[in-house]
């Protein structure tokens, strides 16, 4: 199954073009390389006002299955990326944003201060991944053999009953 993601990146040094976005690249790199389809690409400051408008415009265009966000997850000030999708979804994902920081954890102790989450507005999945590139293509990296099965769990697809069965039977 052929996904359509969309990459957002959070950083007030990105937007205003005072550095380069390495982590968002990475990501739509990434995906293609496994197959699937970029749809919306973008840069935003670190405004929660921002960050809410643009997800909920790329959530309700029903053009897209999954939005990953990279930047904005961590404990500085700014960093407000968690709140902006909190107020966008419609039902939380929680075990998706534990399993990054779970994976993460085994990698650095510093994703314990990762406060990334993940959710879902309509039928479009919203993940939060940190800003460092290596971290965001690492936890991608981890989650992306389950993304096709949320995305067929969100779009009501009988396909995705099939993988509910009991291992062994």
């Amino acid at each position: 199954m052929t996904v359509r993601f969309s990459v957002l990146t959070v950083s007030d040094r990105s937007a205003r073009g005072e550095r380069e976005d390495l982590a968002g690249p990475a990501l739509v790199k990434q995906v293609e390389t496994a197959g699937h389809r970029i749809v919306h690409i973008a840069i935003v400051a670190d405004e929660a006002a921002d960050i809410s408008r643009v997800l909920t415009i790329w959530c309700d265009s029903g053009e897209t299955d999954v939005i990953l966000t990279t930047g904005g997850t961590g404990f500085a000030p700014r960093d407000v990326t968690p709140e902006a999708t909190a107020a966008v979804i419609q039902r939380s994902a929680p075990g998706i944003a534990e399993a990054a920081r779970a994976f993460s954890l085994q990698l650095t102790p510093h994703a314990m201060l990762s406060r990334n989450a993940a959710g879902i507005r309509g039928r479009t999945l919203i993940i939060n991944l940190p800003g460092s590139p290596k971290a965001s293509r690492e936890i991608l990296d981890y989650l992306l053999p389950v993304l096709s099965h949320a995305v067929e769990l969100l779009k009501d697809d009988p396909r995705a009953e099939q993988g509910h069965g009991k291992i062994g039977v």
